[in-house]
């Protein structure tokens, strides 16, 4: 399998986009996402397919593809739907002015051949082509409708003008103001679309900046300035106050604090010293470092959130699959509905050949598939786009979708709904020196990734370790492993202490041989945030529920404090998992955890949610990161997801009853051809506006049901 991820150029319209991902996966392409707004592609060839040919056959279709490597084309003004709508519009204007002014050399038929002639090549250049491209591939598109609009009224002009010579056959007018006003419509789409990608923009522009390279060659710090685009792992920078950091590394030297509000949302400076990383893109707000480079290029984390946000926008929502499948077989219905609109009004209204072609162009030029193309895609970029701004990373457009119906959310404890910083409380040790007990439990608690496990090596790093054999980790349970004098050493919760002993107040406990060698207490912070979520999540009548392999009394402690009515503590991975899958079966749930015993549970959730700072497994295993590391940001998650589904439903009632009534409208003669052209021009406008509001609305206030 091949994964082939490329720009296509020239796609101007949804239909294009559906165009080219219809094509792909005829051609047995997997994986297939197309974006219009970014003009993203991506698919996965299966083994044995020729790439290179599949390539070849999109650019047939009359795009241009340009890979990663390739540098891109300028594009000319003159090919722009800018130029081509001005363009137009300087002829067109006369031709309608003839119909409200006297002056007789308007009303000349050549006259108007010749305004209208500039006029509907530059169309046919334009949407001429791309419909006889759609139909060649079997899948016909807008540009189809507006062709077959425009050619029929300049058709039966010109034959009026040759034949007759009066002026009871001209509708060169209607030719021109269809082809303008669509690319009116097209321009001002491209531009409100082009609004719902800013997130993508803005943190991509973040990438490109100057670095300090320090150069060290010659014995002594030489400074140059480069593109950052051209370090490399290993290099050493410097970056002083108001400097944006140019890669993602490592302190070496210096100190300050660093603005990464674009990454996490988080407005507040962080503070950086020596041996702490700092990402690329961010903006060291005073002081002075020393950096080593870690990571470059697509290795970064602001390289990282980009692709995420581009994958989640391709990604399309059950919803759009079904709006996709009806715009499929859009094109042809109308054909036949225009079809029918000229036989019935010329052989059973007995209306005039004119009459007749006029309402079956009307039928033509008012109907608009884009606007079910265009309804799911432009909400999802800005409700993915907003998230993003904010320092929230939702794994796709399905996610989105699968937010209308969370009904409950479960929480993990320590590190999720408290801070994870613990600090070290009151600890016992029994026969055995207090630097040797905790010389053993910093050797055991260096192989974990819990919490827990983290702050207690930590703090007791400078003991010093004894050579342990045969270290395991026991997820929910605790630590395990033997020493060279045969002893065999435990460290865990009080499920794993057995029966050494009764008490079970303590949050670790150190068995040697099976006895009780010592205990150690923690004291972890709520997370300050944590009771406004819970308010906010019940308000919204989300129930929360508390699942955590802590013991039951601290639990309930927790439990009563946040206002969390259902609690089950003491759980293993494996009853986490269990658990979770219990409550699914009652309602859809999202899961919000980090660390490794969470893994299986955010994978198995409706909704997996992970914290920023939780291990590499968990944010891989959720589908969305809250990189501020900061609950808050949940209700806005939630929030976002309802309301971009509000969005999506809004869009697409909006483009499938446009075309129910105004369809009908035209065909029973009530709308003149320019007119449906003009609305058909605005009719994706007001999907991109509507999509464009999630950026500004307040998503978290109101229940969305």
């Amino acid at each position: 399998m091949i994964a082939i991820n490329c720009k296509v150029e020239g796609m101007h319209c949804t239909s294009c986009a559906l165009g080219v991902s219809k094509y792909l996966e005829k051609k047995g392409m997997q994986d297939v996402n197309v974006s219009f707004a970014t003009e993203e592609v991506s698919f996965t060839a299966p083994e044995g397919a020729n790439s290179a040919e599949i390539l070849n056959g999109i650019t047939q279709m009359g795009y241009r593809v340009v890979m990663p490597e390739d540098k891109p084309a300028e594009k000319k003004f003159y090919s722009t739907l800018t130029f081509k709508f001005i363009f137009c519009f300087i002829f067109t204007l006369p031709l309608l002015l003839h119909m409200w002014v006297s002056w007789p050399w308007l009303h000349e038929p050549w006259v108007q051949f010749g305004l209208t002639l500039p006029v509907y090549l530059t169309g046919m250049w334009h949407f001429g082509r791309s419909a006889v491209r759609s139909l060649i591939n079997r899948m016909a598109n807008m540009d189809v409708l507006v062709s077959l609009g425009a050619t029929a009224a300049f058709v039966y002009s010109f034959v009026g003008t040759v034949v007759y010579g009066n002026t009871d056959y001209m509708f060169y007018e209607t030719a021109a103001a269809i082809i303008t006003l669509v690319f009116l419509g097209n321009l001002l789409e491209e531009r409100s679309v082009k609004q719902t990608t800013t997130a993508i923009a803005e943190l991509a522009r973040m990438q490109i900046t100057t670095a300090r390279l320090i150069d060290t060659s010659h014995g002594h710090e030489h400074i140059h300035e480069v593109d950052n685009r051209t370090l490399r792992t290993g290099d050493c920078v410097l970056v002083n106050t108001g400097d944006k950091i140019p890669m993602d590394g490592t302190i070496y030297w210096g100190s300050g604090h660093a603005n990464e509000s674009m990454i996490t949302g988080e407005s507040a400076p962080v503070s950086k010293k020596e041996k702490d990383k700092v990402i690329g893109g961010t903006i060291l707000e005073n002081g002075s470092i020393k950096v080593y480079i870690t990571a470059t290029g697509k290795d970064t984390v602001l390289s990282y959130i980009i692709e995420l946000v581009k994958q989640a926008q391709s990604d399309k929502p059950p919803m759009q699959k079904l709006a996709d499948r009806i715009s499929a077989i859009f094109v042809p219905l109308v054909l036949g509905i225009a079809l029918v609109t000229f036989l019935g009004w010329y052989f059973i209204g007995h209306t005039t050949l004119a009459v007749a072609m006029m309402r079956s162009v009307a039928v033509l030029v008012i109907s608009c598939p884009c606007a079910m193309g265009l309804a799911t895609p432009a909400a999802v970029m800005v409700g993915l786009g907003r998230a993003a701004r904010n320092g929230i990373l939702i794994k796709g457009g399905h996610t989105l979708e699968m937010f209308k119906d969370i009904r409950q959310v479960v929480f993990d404890k320590t590190g999720t709904l408290t801070t994870g910083k613990l600090q070290l409380g009151e600890y016992r040790f029994f026969d055995m020196p207090e630097e040797d007990f905790k010389q053993v439990v910093y050797s055991l608690e260096k192989y974990s990734s819990h919490p827990i496990a983290r702050s207690i090596a930590a703090l007791w790093k400078s003991a010093g370790e004894v050579p342990l054999q045969q270290v395991r980790e026991h997820k929910g349970l605790g630590m395990r492993a033997g020493d060279k004098a045969g002893n065999e050493w435990q460290l865990g919760s009080f499920r794993m202490a057995g029966g050494a002993t009764e008490d079970d107040s303590h949050n670790l406990y150190l068995l040697k041989n099976g006895q009780l060698a010592g205990w150690i207490d923690f004291t972890d912070e709520i997370r300050p945030e944590a009771a406004g979520v819970i308010t906010q999540l019940k308000q919204s009548g989300i129930k929360p529920v508390l699942l955590s392999g802590d013991t039951a009394r601290k639990c309930a402690e927790l439990a009563t404090k946040l206002g969390i009515t259902e609690v089950y503590a003491e759980q293993s991975p494996e009853q986490k998992l269990q658990k979770i899958d219990a409550l699914m079966k009652t309602a859809p749930t999202a899961m919000v955890g980090d660390g490794i015993n969470d893994a299986p549970a955010l994978a198995k959730a409706t909704i997996g949610i992970s914290l920023s700072d939780a291990t590499q497994v968990a944010m891989q295993s959720a589908n969305v990161v809250l990189l501020n590391n900061n609950l808050g940001s949940l209700p806005l998650a939630l929030g976002l997801g309802k309301h971009t589904y509000l969005t999506i439903k809004q869009n697409l009632f909006w483009a499938f009853i446009y075309n129910v009534v105004a369809i009908p409208v035209a065909a029973l003669g009530f709308l003149n051809p320019i007119v449906g052209a003009g609305v058909m021009a605005i009719s994706d406008v007001v999907l991109a506006v509507n999509s464009i509001r999630l950026r500004y609305k307040n998503v978290t206030s109101a229940k969305v049901v």
